[in-house]
Order: C-alpha cells, then sequence, then structure tokens
C-alpha cells in the first residue's frame, strides 16, 4: 500500500481517535493539531515531504 496524500488526513483521524480515547484530557490538543495539519495539507505547504 502506498501512502498519498488523500490518505493522511485519514491517518491522523485515526492516531487522534486513539489517543482520546485512551487520555480524554488530550482532546483539546488533539483537534488543533489534527486542524493545523489537515490546513497545511489542503494550502499544500506539505508538499516538500513527499507524500
Amino acid at each position: 500500500m502506498t501512502i498519498t496524500t488523500a490518505h493522511v488526513p485519514a491517518i491522523v483521524a485515526l492516531i487522534a481517535g486513539i489517543l482520546v480515547l485512551i487520555m480524554p484530557r488530550l482532546l483539546n490538543w488533539v483537534v488543533a493539531i489534527y486542524l493545523i495539519c489537515v490546513g497545511l495539507i489542503g494550502l499544500g505547504l506539505l508538499k516538500w515531504l513527499h507524500l
């Protein structure tokens, strides 16, 4: 399986969901990091990662 840019939000969401289930106090941080990552990916600012 090759991971493309389209897979990154799904992977981040999966990891965030697991972290929130394990440690509910991390919800604010997880949501903030997720939104920042999705925003950067959406703007195309992470093209240098070659995902």
